[in-house]
């Protein structure tokens, strides 16, 4: 099996992954699961998916602000992203997600409308949300991918990505 890639699109409800061959470097929307209650339930479920893709590294989506600065929820992913590289002994690469949802969103269109032309179900709404995490997590990977080929800029490494945030310690 060709080793691959899995990106990483972390919510506080759902976790979207796409998976790219080490070679190829083309991204694929591949699944979303459900966070779990806990880092380990979420190590099980990613390390079923890793297994299954013969995963060799993650990329997880670093949600920065829009100034650029890394708050609680960045600090949130990085501490996620050293538990799942710990549990599943996989390297980990952090990447900027900044707009990656609303590309996704561009990307898959409008929300369908409900079937007489209303609002959409909530089954609807949630497996919209779901393609869009997938998404999310595929755009993450891409950017990653062309960085590491230099065609953008320079990605946060998995040694820089898990370094505690820089203006935190001045």
């Amino acid at each position: 099996m060709t080793a691959r890639i899995l990106g990483v699109d972390l919510g506080t409800r759902r976790i979207g992954l796409a998976v790219a061959d080490a070679e190829i470097g083309i991204a694929r929307p591949l699944a979303t699961l459900s966070r779990g209650a806990s880092d380990d339930e979420d190590a099980a479920a990613l390390g079923r998916a890793c297994r299954e893709q013969g995963v060799v590294e993650l990329v997880v989506g670093l949600p920065v602000e829009a100034r650029g600065n890394e708050g609680e929820m960045a600090a949130n992913a990085r501490g996620w992203a050293v538990a799942m590289g710990e549990r599943l002994g996989l390297p980990v690469a952090m990447r900027d997600e900044r707009l990656s949802s609303f590309e996704a969103e561009q990307r898959l269109g409008r929300m369908p409308r409900g079937r007489s032309g209303g609002a959409p179900s909530r089954v609807q709404r949630n497996a919209y949300r779901a393609r869009v995490d997938r998404e999310a997590a595929s755009i993450i990977l891409q950017d990653e991918l062309d960085a590491r080929r230099g065609a953008t800029p320079a990605a946060t490494s998995a040694s820089e990505g898990l370094r505690p945030d820089p203006q935190e310690e001045q």
